[in-house]
């Protein structure tokens, strides 16, 4: 698959991940619907897109709030025609003890991580339905794969979008509907800096780990790569993906490192 020419929307396009995925997919020569919801952000990236003003679309959008999520798809289609490549990248998460989590910060990091997400996709899938093809593409996390200390939640709403898509991917291929799921490591974003504390307040501080990770830019550049592809699946990182091996093929050495990660992070 070349992307140009191709209509895609990008969820989370305000910042990280998804700001890079806008200018990749732009310079590949698509059309791109950017999403979020800090519209003053979407313009920014909209402005910093090396295309024609006409092939960007700024679509405001609150995923936690999505009972307009109809309309917003028929904006699309009456701007554009079609869908081609739906990318849900917008995402939430929490640096919080499980036992002092609120209830109102699980429900709303599942709101925004998971209810969101497959709402708009099941409007975007009927859409593409009518059209007989498509690309669903889920950022999810390799914590979608293991649970990491202090992030419960957000592990949780990860692992539902694996089972969730995993199994629309078998319900949606008649349909010449593809499903690829990507799972980044640790990459250099602000992501960590708006993490929910136990009072729901910002954590403000960016992690080493993210400081060290993979680009935003390579991270855009190798999940392009995947959506070019027939793949379902697509690690993106460095050196951390591997974990998710070692707790296939050595678990006892996998959980005994968490342990000792979760002393030093408490």
């Amino acid at each position: 698959m070349e992307l140009k020419d191709k209509v895609i929307w990008i969820t989370g396009a305000s910042s990280g991940i998804g700001e890079a995925l806008a200018y990749q997919c732009a310079e590949e020569g698509a059309k791109v619907i950017l999403s979020a919801r800090r519209e003053d952000e979407l313009h920014r990236v909209c402005g910093s897109c090396k295309t024609l003003a006409q092939n960007v679309f700024v679509l405001h959008m609150d995923l936690s709030r999505t009972e307009n999520i109809e309309s917003k798809v028929e904006e699309v289609v009456k701007r554009f025609g079609r869908i081609d490549i739906l990318i849900n990248n917008s995402g939430m998460g929490h640096r919080t003890l499980a036992v002092h989590t609120s209830t109102e910060i699980d429900r709303k990091v599942m709101e925004v991580n998971f209810f969101g997400t497959i709402n708009l996709t099941k409007a975007v899938a009927r859409q593409m339905q009518k059209q007989q093809s498509g690309k669903l593409v889920i950022v999810t996390s390799i914590m979608g794969k293991y649970g990491m200390p202090l992030y419960s939640t957000y592990s949780a709403s990860k692992h539902a979008l694996y089972g969730y898509f995993e199994s629309l991917r078998q319900e949606l291929y008649n349909d010449n509907i593809s499903v690829l799921i990507v799972s980044p490591g640790f990459i250099n974003t602000d992501v960590s800096t708006k993490l929910l504390r136990e009072d729901g307040t910002e954590y403000g501080v960016k992690s080493d780990a993210q400081e060290k990770g993979m680009s935003a830019k390579d991270c855009a550049k190798g999940i392009v790569r995947a959506i070019k592809t027939n793949r379902n699946h697509k690690f993106v990182g460095k050196y951390e993906i591997f974990s998710v091996y070692v707790k296939q093929y050595f678990p006892k050495v996998f959980y005994k490192l968490m342990r000792k990660l979760t002393k030093e992070l408490k």
